[in-house]
């Protein structure tokens, strides 16, 4: 029977560079499934949210939920080209996992917003929702967020430049996250908003020192 696809990085072998980059394109597949397979996950967990009481269209559990689907969906294409673009095995690691989660984590929030009857767009600005959050906007990128350059460089870099950018990028992404984060922990009392919200902030507080760890180590 032939092993199921993971997330792990597909091993260098001495075979030859077509069985090398055969193997890349099955680990791929299995990333993009477990991508999909996260989303369908994140999709039944925003179905558990208690129904008694629903947050507004202005209120800050729908304003993270919103701005923070965007702003996992930006680490979403960075984490996938980290896991197929990368040279190395850590670092491609890091990126599918990160892929996977996060996608797992907007189908929880768009599903929160769907039993809350709104809409996946509001009319607040960006990060309205947070004390702090419309000065931290900066030409409609929110904190730590790559600007529209920085991703093309990402798109473009090879081999240890391309690694070396990811983790850059992506640490900055990951502290602004965790910021936002912090912003609908301090406000709401929704309590699987919360748990779900901890449960990010954990998860990427993890990512954020074995991203550290991995720059260190190739000298970034």
């Amino acid at each position: 029977m032939t092993a199921p696809a993971t997330l792990d990085s597909t091993p260098e072998t001495p075979a030859a560079d077509g069985g090398r980059a055969s193997g890349r394109r099955i680990g791929l597949v299995g990333v993009a499934v477990a991508v999909v397979v996260a989303l369908l996950l994140g999709y039944a967990g925003g179905l558990l949210t208690p129904q008694l009481t629903r947050p507004g269209d202005d209120s800050v559990e729908a304003g993270f939920a919103r701005d923070m689907t965007a702003h996992h969906a930006q680490a979403v294409e960075m984490g996938l080209m980290a896991f197929q673009r990368a040279t190395d095995p850590e670092v491609r690691g890091i990126g599918g996992d990160i892929a996977t989660n996060q996608q797992g984590e907007i189908g929880t929030m768009q599903t929160w917003l769907r039993e809350w009857g709104l809409d996946p767009t509001g009319s607040q600005p960006r990060m309205a929702w947070m004390p702090d959050g419309p000065k931290m906007v900066r030409d409609g990128l929110m904190p730590g967020m790559a600007t529209p350059e920085e991703m093309e460089r990402l798109r473009t870099a090879q081999g240890r430049e391309f690694d070396l950018l990811f983790l850059d990028l992506m640490i900055k992404h990951h502290v602004g996250g965790v910021h936002m984060i912090d912003g609908v922990l301090d406000a709401s009392d929704e309590k699987d908003v919360v748990r779900t919200a901890q449960t990010m902030k954990n998860t990427q507080q993890t990512d954020l020192v074995n991203l550290q760890n991995a720059q260190k180590r190739l000298g970034g």
